[in-house]
């Protein structure tokens, strides 16, 4: 990834998102992509996703996640940024 390209998405999933593997799976999903950040659990229920890299990584990787968890996500709302460079790899944050 080159910070020239670098962009950031954070995405907010709302359903039955939590106690279902959803953070394991959206980890397995993010691996063949260049991507750093995390998921995490939210206390409201929902899952929040941040993640950092090239823009086609980013929505190939959003749409992997809605298209393998359509029946636990309710809803979503997805946020684009500029990247800060902030993360070294990708995973689960508690």
């Amino acid at each position: 990834m080159t910070e020239i390209n670098a962009k950031r998405i954070t995405v907010n999933y709302v359903g039955r998102v939590q106690g279902v593997g959803f953070r394991y799976t959206v980890c397995r999903i993010a691996e063949p992509f260049e991507v750093t950040g995390y998921v995490k659990n939210l206390a409201d229920g929902s899952v929040e996703l941040v993640a950092e890299g090239e823009s086609e990584s980013l929505t190939q990787l959003h749409e992997n996640i809605c298209l393998e968890m359509k029946n636990n996500i309710r809803n979503h709302q997805k946020v684009e940024s500029p990247a800060t460079g902030e993360f070294k790899s990708f995973g689960v944050a508690y």
